[in-house]
């Protein structure tokens, strides 16, 4: 998103926080901006319109509220009021504010149920068995599956294995791709999970699992180095022979053995 963009959301995710005051408030929260996206996403002659600046702004969050008015809660009314009373770069990022908002919703949902940190995990891991998966993939992937089926595979899949919120966000991100692979909204919804507590995420791999307290010694060296909170996905990857590398965000930290020989290998060769 670019600057209008961006200043939108972030008045509107303040009303956000305000807005989550339970969990069962996040999570009606949740699913009802879900239902906004796909409603947005369905008619981009809604979607121009609520974003149209020539339009002042009351009329734009009249016709907000006009159209769904009796269709969902007073706080997700108000806060696509507030959405549409703002100024936006393209007609697409309000589709893509509700979305962020709707997974933010089930992140605060998650932390005041006190298991954030698995729904962090588990969008990350889930994303990773559908990587490595095509067959999988393709199925949760594929247009031409019905919803329900996938659905109900992802019920099959993850039965006492997920949570309640990351089951529903997975689940969103199967049915609703909105232009995305699969693995692709997992991290988005990951990121975003994080971003809810205001902390990183940092994809490490190594040759050989963390103990718990290297873990804990790592993320406490990366949020000094960044100044944020580090939430760790560790990946365990033997081709790295040893040490480990760090990704968060655009930034890459490679101290594995194996790219210190592959840079050897191409020294050799020069």
């Amino acid at each position: 998103m670019r600057g209008a963009s961006r200043a939108s959301l972030a008045e509107a995710r303040q009303q956000l926080s305000a807005a989550v005051t339970s969990a069962a408030a996040a999570r009606t929260l949740g699913d009802e901006l879900f239902a906004v996206v796909t409603l947005l996403d369905a008619e981009p002659a809604v979607r121009r319109a609520l974003t149209d600046g020539s339009r002042p702004a009351d009329a734009r969050t009249g016709l907000a509220r006009d159209l769904l008015s009796g269709r969902v809660g007073d706080a997700t009314l108000d806060l696509v009021a507030t959405l549409a009373a703002g100024q936006w770069s393209s007609p697409a990022d309000l589709s893509e504010a509700a979305e962020q908002l709707a997974v933010l919703s089930i992140s605060a949902a998650a932390e005041r149920g006190r298991h954030l940190d698995d729904l962090e995990d588990q969008l990350f891991r889930f994303g990773r068995v559908v990587a490595g998966a095509p067959e999988l993939r393709t199925v949760l992937s594929s247009p031409d599956v019905p919803a329900e089926y996938k659905r109900g595979l992802l019920d099959s899949l993850l039965e006492g294995k997920a949570t309640p919120d990351a089951r529903y966000l997975i689940s969103q991100a199967a049915v609703h791709p909105r232009g995305r692979s699969l693995d692709a909204s997992l991290t988005e919804y990951a990121r975003l999970a994080a971003q809810w507590r205001e902390r990183l995420i940092a994809v490490v791999r190594v040759a050989i699992a963390l103990s718990a307290e290297q873990r804990d010694r790592l993320a406490a060296v990366l949020a000094a180095a960044y100044g944020h909170e580090i939430h760790l996905n560790v990946i365990v990857d033997p081709d790295l022979v040893g040490g480990m590398s760090v990704r968060i965000g655009d930034e890459f930290i490679d101290g594995s053995v194996a790219s210190r020989l592959a840079e050897l290998r191409r020294r050799l060769a020069a």
